[in-house]
Protein backbone atom coordinates (compact mmCIF):
# COMPACT_ATOMS: atom_id res chain seq x y z
CA UNK A 1 0.00 0.00 0.00
CA UNK A 2 1.49 3.41 -0.94
CA UNK A 3 2.60 5.75 1.83
CA UNK A 4 -0.17 8.27 2.49
CA UNK A 5 1.05 11.86 2.62
CA UNK A 6 -1.00 14.89 3.60
CA UNK A 7 0.47 18.01 1.96
CA UNK A 8 -0.65 21.27 3.58
CA UNK A 9 0.26 24.31 1.46
CA UNK A 10 -1.78 27.48 0.85
CA UNK A 11 -0.09 28.43 -2.45
CA UNK A 12 -2.15 26.60 -5.09
CA UNK A 13 0.64 26.44 -7.68
CA UNK A 14 3.22 25.08 -5.24
CA UNK A 15 0.65 22.67 -3.79
CA UNK A 16 -0.08 21.22 -7.21
CA UNK A 17 3.59 21.00 -8.26
CA UNK A 18 4.60 19.23 -5.05
CA UNK A 19 1.59 16.91 -5.14
CA UNK A 20 2.38 15.81 -8.70
CA UNK A 21 6.08 15.33 -7.86
CA UNK A 22 5.29 13.25 -4.78
CA UNK A 23 2.80 11.12 -6.68
CA UNK A 24 5.49 10.51 -9.29
CA UNK A 25 7.64 9.20 -6.39
CA UNK A 26 4.94 6.65 -5.56
CA UNK A 27 3.21 8.40 -2.66
CA UNK A 28 -0.56 8.61 -2.19
CA UNK A 29 -1.02 12.37 -1.73
CA UNK A 30 -3.93 14.30 -0.25
CA UNK A 31 -3.79 18.09 -0.04
CA UNK A 32 -5.13 20.86 2.15
CA UNK A 33 -4.90 24.63 1.77
CA UNK A 34 -5.57 25.73 5.36
CA UNK A 35 -4.88 24.58 8.89
CA UNK A 36 -8.57 23.89 9.43
CA UNK A 37 -8.72 21.66 6.36
CA UNK A 38 -5.59 19.84 7.51
CA UNK A 39 -7.03 19.05 10.93
CA UNK A 40 -10.30 17.85 9.39
CA UNK A 41 -8.45 15.58 6.96
CA UNK A 42 -6.23 14.12 9.67
CA UNK A 43 -9.29 13.31 11.75
CA UNK A 44 -11.03 11.66 8.78
CA UNK A 45 -8.07 9.97 7.03
CA UNK A 46 -4.98 9.80 9.23
CA UNK A 47 -1.95 9.93 6.90
CA UNK A 48 1.42 8.25 7.35
CA UNK A 49 3.29 11.57 7.08
CA UNK A 50 2.27 15.22 7.38
CA UNK A 51 4.05 17.84 5.21
CA UNK A 52 3.10 21.10 6.85
CA UNK A 53 3.71 24.64 5.63
CA UNK A 54 4.19 26.78 8.74
CA UNK A 55 2.76 29.96 7.16
CA UNK A 56 -0.94 29.24 6.72
CA UNK A 57 -4.04 31.45 6.82
CA UNK A 58 -6.36 30.99 9.78
CA UNK A 59 -5.01 28.27 12.05
CA UNK A 60 -1.30 28.52 11.27
CA UNK A 61 1.12 25.66 10.83
CA UNK A 62 2.60 25.95 14.31
CA UNK A 63 -0.81 25.53 15.91
CA UNK A 64 -1.63 22.60 13.61
CA UNK A 65 1.67 21.04 14.60
CA UNK A 66 0.96 21.45 18.31
CA UNK A 67 -2.53 19.96 18.03
CA UNK A 68 -1.37 17.00 15.96
CA UNK A 69 1.54 16.33 18.29
CA UNK A 70 -0.70 16.49 21.36
CA UNK A 71 -2.80 13.76 19.79
CA UNK A 72 -0.02 11.29 18.92
CA UNK A 73 3.24 10.58 17.13
CA UNK A 74 2.29 11.22 13.50
CA UNK A 75 5.55 12.08 11.66
CA UNK A 76 5.61 15.78 10.76
CA UNK A 77 7.95 17.50 8.31
CA UNK A 78 7.68 21.27 8.57
CA UNK A 79 8.05 23.39 5.43
CA UNK A 80 9.39 26.87 6.14
CA UNK A 81 10.08 29.84 3.87
CA UNK A 82 13.11 30.85 5.94
CA UNK A 83 16.01 28.88 7.33
CA UNK A 84 16.83 31.28 10.17
CA UNK A 85 16.85 30.02 13.75
CA UNK A 86 13.56 31.59 14.79
CA UNK A 87 11.37 29.89 12.17
CA UNK A 88 13.13 26.51 12.23
CA UNK A 89 13.29 26.25 16.01
CA UNK A 90 9.65 27.33 16.36
CA UNK A 91 8.55 24.50 14.07
CA UNK A 92 10.68 21.93 15.86
CA UNK A 93 9.57 23.13 19.30
CA UNK A 94 5.96 22.82 18.15
CA UNK A 95 6.58 19.13 17.49
CA UNK A 96 7.95 18.69 13.95
CA UNK A 97 10.30 15.75 13.43
CA UNK A 98 12.18 17.39 10.57
CA UNK A 99 12.08 20.45 8.32
CA UNK A 100 12.76 21.58 4.77
CA UNK A 101 13.10 25.12 3.46
CA UNK A 102 11.57 26.68 0.37
CA UNK A 103 12.11 26.42 -2.52
CA UNK A 104 11.45 22.72 -1.95
CA UNK A 105 13.30 20.20 -4.12
CA UNK A 106 11.14 17.13 -4.73
CA UNK A 107 14.03 14.67 -4.49
CA UNK A 108 15.08 16.10 -1.13
CA UNK A 109 11.52 15.95 0.13
CA UNK A 110 11.19 12.34 -0.99
CA UNK A 111 14.39 11.45 0.89
CA UNK A 112 13.16 13.18 4.05
CA UNK A 113 9.81 11.35 3.90
CA UNK A 114 11.45 7.97 3.47
CA UNK A 115 13.93 8.76 6.25
CA UNK A 116 11.24 9.73 8.77
CA UNK A 117 9.39 6.50 8.00
CA UNK A 118 12.52 4.38 8.56
CA UNK A 119 12.83 5.30 12.20
CA UNK A 120 12.59 1.69 13.34
CA UNK A 121 14.80 0.44 16.18
CA UNK A 122 16.25 -3.00 16.96
CA UNK A 123 14.25 -5.29 19.22
CA UNK A 124 15.24 -5.58 22.84
CA UNK A 125 14.66 -4.35 26.36
CA UNK A 126 16.89 -1.76 28.00
CA UNK A 127 16.93 -0.14 31.43
CA UNK A 128 18.28 3.40 31.77
CA UNK A 129 18.02 4.86 35.25
CA UNK A 130 14.35 4.57 36.18
CA UNK A 131 13.31 4.14 32.54
CA UNK A 132 12.51 0.94 30.64
CA UNK A 133 12.90 0.99 26.85
CA UNK A 134 10.73 -1.63 25.16
CA UNK A 135 12.24 -1.41 21.70
CA UNK A 136 9.96 -3.82 19.86
CA UNK A 137 6.95 -1.72 20.94
CA UNK A 138 8.71 1.68 20.73
CA UNK A 139 7.58 2.35 24.30
CA UNK A 140 9.31 3.95 27.29
CA UNK A 141 8.02 3.24 30.78
CA UNK A 142 8.70 4.96 34.09
CA UNK A 143 7.45 2.95 37.05
CA UNK A 144 5.06 1.15 34.72
CA UNK A 145 3.64 4.35 33.22
CA UNK A 146 4.15 4.96 29.50
CA UNK A 147 5.79 8.22 28.45
CA UNK A 148 4.43 9.96 25.35
CA UNK A 149 7.44 9.99 23.03
CA UNK A 150 7.35 10.47 19.28
CA UNK A 151 9.07 7.90 17.07
CA UNK A 152 11.96 10.32 16.52
CA UNK A 153 12.38 11.02 20.24
CA UNK A 154 12.32 7.28 20.95
CA UNK A 155 14.92 6.62 18.27
CA UNK A 156 17.14 9.36 19.71
CA UNK A 157 16.87 7.89 23.22
CA UNK A 158 17.70 4.41 21.88
CA UNK A 159 20.78 5.73 20.09
CA UNK A 160 22.03 7.35 23.29
CA UNK A 161 21.21 4.17 25.25
CA UNK A 162 23.36 2.00 22.97
CA UNK A 163 26.47 3.06 24.88
CA UNK A 164 25.56 4.70 28.21
CA UNK A 165 28.37 6.84 29.54
CA UNK A 166 29.92 7.25 26.09
CA UNK A 167 29.72 10.58 24.28
CA UNK A 168 27.92 10.56 20.94
CA UNK A 169 28.79 13.49 18.69
CA UNK A 170 26.10 15.67 17.20
CA UNK A 171 27.08 14.54 13.71
CA UNK A 172 26.87 10.88 14.70
CA UNK A 173 23.40 11.34 16.18
CA UNK A 174 22.17 13.28 13.14
CA UNK A 175 23.32 10.50 10.82
CA UNK A 176 21.96 7.64 12.92
CA UNK A 177 18.57 9.19 13.78
CA UNK A 178 17.74 11.35 10.77
CA UNK A 179 19.77 9.47 8.18
CA UNK A 180 21.53 12.33 6.42
CA UNK A 181 24.13 15.03 6.99
CA UNK A 182 23.07 18.52 8.03
CA UNK A 183 26.50 20.04 7.32
CA UNK A 184 26.85 21.57 10.77
CA UNK A 185 23.18 22.51 11.28
CA UNK A 186 22.57 21.03 14.74
CA UNK A 187 19.35 22.90 15.57
CA UNK A 188 17.33 19.82 14.67
CA UNK A 189 19.17 17.66 17.20
CA UNK A 190 19.39 20.23 19.98
CA UNK A 191 15.66 20.99 19.89
CA UNK A 192 14.82 17.28 19.97
CA UNK A 193 17.11 16.80 22.95
CA UNK A 194 15.27 19.61 24.75
CA UNK A 195 11.92 18.02 23.91
CA UNK A 196 13.14 14.61 25.06
CA UNK A 197 14.49 15.99 28.33
CA UNK A 198 11.08 17.48 29.14
CA UNK A 199 9.66 13.97 29.02
CA UNK A 200 12.36 11.81 30.62
CA UNK A 201 14.19 14.06 33.09
CA UNK A 202 12.94 14.63 36.63
CA UNK A 203 14.11 18.25 36.28
CA UNK A 204 14.59 19.22 32.59
CA UNK A 205 16.28 22.46 33.66
CA UNK A 206 19.02 20.50 35.44
CA UNK A 207 19.30 17.29 33.41
CA UNK A 208 21.06 14.31 34.95
CA UNK A 209 20.14 11.62 32.41
CA UNK A 210 20.92 13.22 29.03
CA UNK A 211 24.12 15.16 29.66
CA UNK A 212 25.54 17.80 27.31
CA UNK A 213 29.24 17.47 26.55
CA UNK A 214 30.04 21.00 25.45
CA UNK A 215 31.40 21.33 21.93
CA UNK A 216 31.02 17.60 21.20
CA UNK A 217 27.55 16.15 21.74
CA UNK A 218 25.59 14.23 24.34
CA UNK A 219 25.95 11.19 26.56
CA UNK A 220 23.48 9.14 28.55
CA UNK A 221 24.38 8.90 32.23
CA UNK A 222 25.08 5.39 33.53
Amino acid sequence: MPTQVLLVEDDPRMREVLAVSLRDCGFDVRTAATGEQALDQIAAHRPDVLLLDLMLPGVDGLEVCRRVRADGDLPIIAVTARSDDEDVVAGLEAGADDYVTKPVVASVLEARIRAVLRRAVPDGHTRVGDLELLRERAVVLRQGQELALTKTEFRLLCELAERPGTVKTREELLRSVWGYDYFGDTRLLDVHVRRLRKKVEQDPGAPTLIVTVRGIGYRLAT
